[in-house]
């Protein structure tokens, strides 16, 4: 996890706060006199710390800077918490993956390999957002200040500088450095029960929207073949939420599933556990996966392996999946060298159920851009519906809730690599309120009662987080 170009601090493995803020303060005075010489180009220099293992989570929200950052890749080795910010791409209202691209291009081309910006996009970027949604702009990416990563056996802390604009910053940077804890493991308190739910839409009015999309799909003109219809659960309760314990207990209840949060500010926390990938890229390779068609676990082996063969076996599933499938090829194909998808799907095994996954892999062209990987992407069929510029237009017309930064594109970026999930299996903390979304692929043959105990499936993950069925 240490670049060639990282500045290694210290040799020594810290374990002490006052010894660790002495030395880090000392590296960044001497890289900030370093960018004074290194000329007007920017570029971004990473300030590493080798530490003690600490817990991401009480490391994250012993921190009082904002914005407070989680990620940990599905199956990857490492976890990342990371506060502050060095650096901010920001978008609002119709602002694109284009605007994302030339705010990035002008930091990290000539950063070291290892510099990663964290944050996400709305699923509709066309649309404007509500009240709960405005301080995550269109697309918001944090290059944190401060990160710690965290593996099996050990810690470290990095430091980010942005040269030469932060050789102005000098003292502000000394004095987050002074603000930066690091805890002693406690035991993690009970989280509080709800005191209230809200459905939207009511269930009479999911099953309206599910016959309206029925009827769309016999029509001609609509060419509608499936849409992705989400319902929106907000829980009440007694005191303000903590996100980060939601959060931890969540990781800890949800297998092969990535998971993240992003806090801007005290009042409002996006938190989730999604199981789909929508793209990792390294140079030119990149990797994708097609994810529909839903089961509950079993109880036994043998009925989680009858779980799967049921959505094999199912016409209903096989559609829904195989539109998701066919728009992966065609999005990438064309900007691919060599592209190849999985002959077949196969089980994808959660907490709580299993998907059909088809994983696919390509050889981008010189020159393709992961912003245009992002774009040629989303939504997929899995998110959206099919045709996509039917589906949106069918969420727009029935959705009465805004969704958000979910079932949008959330991960990092850095300049040789990207990695993105589509934020599923998620929730927006406010205060005293949790807001779950989750949304099913409405196909023809779907039934509303069917669909409806589907979501609640999905939602289980975080309902079980607060010991609740």
């Amino acid at each position: 996890m240490v670049d060639e170009r990282d500045i290694l601090v210290s040799g020594d493995v810290i374990s002490e706060p006052e010894r660790l803020r002495s030395i880090l303060a000392r590296g960044v005075d001497a890289a900030l006199q370093g960018g004074v010489e290194g000329g007007g180009e920017a570029r971004v220099v990473r300030l590493v710390v080798r530490l003690m293992p600490f817990d991401p989570h009480d490391w994250l929200a012993a921190q009082d800077l904002m914005p407070r950052i989680y990620w940990h890749g599905r199956n990857d080795d490492w976890s990342t918490a990371a506060v502050g910010s060095a650096d901010r791409a920001y978008g609002d209202y119709g602002a694109d993956f284009d605007s994302l691209r030339s705010q990035l291009d002008v930091v990290l081309p000539g950063s070291d390999a290892r510099v990663r910006y964290f944050g996400g996009f709305r699923f509709d970027a066309a649309a404007e957002a509500d009240k709960d949604w405005k301080e995550f702009g269109t697309f918001s990416f944090t290059l944190p200040r401060f990160v710690l990563m965290r593996g099996a056996e050990r810690s470290m802390l990095a430091c980010n500088l942005l040269l030469p604009r932060d050789t102005r910053r000098r003292q502000e940077i000394l004095d987050e450095i002074g603000r930066l804890r690091f805890p002693v493991r406690t035991r993690p308190e009970a989280l509080p029960l709800p005191l209230s739910r809200s459905d939207e839409p009511q269930r009479s009015a999911w099953a309206r929207s599910v016959a309206w999309a029925l009827d769309a799909f016999g029509d001609e003109e609509t060419a509608l073949k499936k849409v992705v219809l989400a319902r929106r659960v907000v829980f009440g309760f007694p005191e303000s939420l903590d996100p980060i314990a939601i959060l931890r207990q969540l990781e800890a209840d949800t297998e092969n599933c990535f998971h993240f949060g992003f806090q801007f500010s005290e009042g409002a926390a996006f938190i989730g556990a999604t199981p789909e990938r929508l793209f990792r890229r390294s140079g030119r390779r990149v990797w994708t996966e097609a994810l529909a068609g839903t089961r509950p676990r079993g109880g036994t082996e043998a009925e989680d392996r009858q779980a799967v063969g049921s959505m094999l076996a199912s016409d209903k599933v096989r559609r829904e999946h195989g539109y998701v499938r066919e728009s992966i090829r065609q999005a990438l194909d064309p900007l691919c060298d060599e592209f190849s998808m999985a002959g077949k799907p196969t089980g994808l095994r959660l907490a709580r159920g299993w998907h059909l996954v088809s994983r696919s892999r390509g050889l981008l062209k010189e020159g393709v851009h992961g912003s245009e990987v992002m774009r040629a992407l989303h939504p997929t069929p899995a998110v959206g519906g099919h045709p996509t510029g039917r589906a949106l237009q069918a969420i727009r017309q029935r959705e009465r809730f805004d969704r958000g930064w979910y079932a949008g594109p959330i991960g990092w970026i850095g300049s040789h690599g990207a990695e993105f999930a589509v934020a599923l299996r998620c929730g927006l903390v406010r205060h005293h309120t949790l807001s779950l979304y989750s949304g099913a692929g409405i196909v023809d043959g779907s039934d509303p009662e069917a669909e409806w105990a589907e979501i609640e499936q999905k939602i289980g993950d975080f309902v079980k987080v607060f010991g609740l069925s």
